[in-house]
């Protein structure tokens, strides 16, 4: 009967609450900043506190999924919450560099800090979702949730090794959304989208180019600005390998750029199944924001 916190009531810590309870928690804590998360939580049967450092303070594992631009103020945030040695499991997608210097705030007040990449979309497998751990605590929190079915890996070296396999991952599948995105909406201004598919799936074979392109930018559309912080921390873990990140740094504003349709956009449009449907739903919120402007 294991206690836990969630730090972070978005997609992620609310797809971790729910199966953490289904997989028998004996009690989920949560804390977000946000008014309207808090209330999703409560509504989960979440025990909600007034502060991070309160939430953790009742768990033995403390779970923080919060977007990238936020995980190193989250790790501070739980300083006063951490004296019972909690397990502290950071899955933001962050940087090496930043996951070291999040390591250091956890252990020096009190907890026992856990690198979690995650290797994949959480919402089909949610608890599941294949992750890479690293660091020292890495073989004890996995002996701890053996019971609950998670899919975990210790990623052996120092803490921010198996962050960088996802990060530079990233910079292939965001990059995919990214360059995805440009390429339709600039095919379909000059009406030529169906033959640019015909030949992506003559040089980069694929089932259905159609399919993956509708999903890929559907993504963007609706986790942009997340996806956007994230390739932020992409470009810093380029730059720390002493690579110039001239394409990393790019694809963040193109991410940032579909966020700001995507919000503009009705949520049947973004829910689409329909490729040619979806980039015209794209053009007219993009049409809508500039004249707005």
């Amino acid at each position: 009967m294991t206690r836990f916190a969630i730090i972070g009531f978005g997609e992620v810590g609310g797809i971790f609450a729910r199966d953490l309870r289904a997989a028998g928690a004996s009690a989920i804590h949560a804390f977000d900043i946000d008014e309207a998360a808090r209330a999703r939580a409560a509504a989960a049967g979440a025990i909600v506190h007034a502060s991070a450092a309160e939430a953790a303070a009742q768990a033995e594992v403390v779970f923080v999924p919060v977007t990238a631009g936020s995980a190193l103020a989250a790790a501070r945030s739980l300083a006063g919450g951490l004296s019972h040695a909690p397990f502290v499991v950071d899955v933001n997608s962050v940087s090496p560099g930043t996951k070291q210097a999040a390591a250091q705030t956890v252990t020096e007040a009190g907890g026992r800090y856990v690198e979690a990449a995650v290797m994949a979309s959480v919402p089909p497998k949610g608890l599941r979702s294949p992750i890479l751990l690293g660091g020292p605590e890495a073989a004890a929190f996995m002996a701890l949730m053996a019971p609950f079915g998670m899919d975990l890996t210790i990623y052996p070296g120092p803490i921010g090794k198996a962050s960088a396999v996802k990060m530079c991952r990233s910079v292939m599948v965001k990059g995919l959304e990214a360059l995805t995105t440009e390429c339709m909406l600039a095919a379909r201004h000059y009406g030529v989208e169906q033959d640019v598919l015909r030949s992506l799936s003559d040089t980069l074979p694929h089932p259905d180019w159609r399919g993956l392109a509708r999903y890929v930018i559907s993504r963007a559309l609706i986790h942009g600005k997340r996806r956007a912080e994230e390739m932020r921390e992409v470009a810093r873990t380029v730059k720390e390998a002493g690579v110039d990140p001239l394409l990393s740094a790019p694809i963040a504003e193109r991410q940032d750029w579909a966020a700001a349709q995507g919000r503009a956009m009705t949520p049947a449009e973004l829910a689409t199944t329909d490729l040619d449907m979806l980039l015209a739903a794209v053009e007219a919120a993009a049409a809508r924001r500039v004249a707005a402007e």
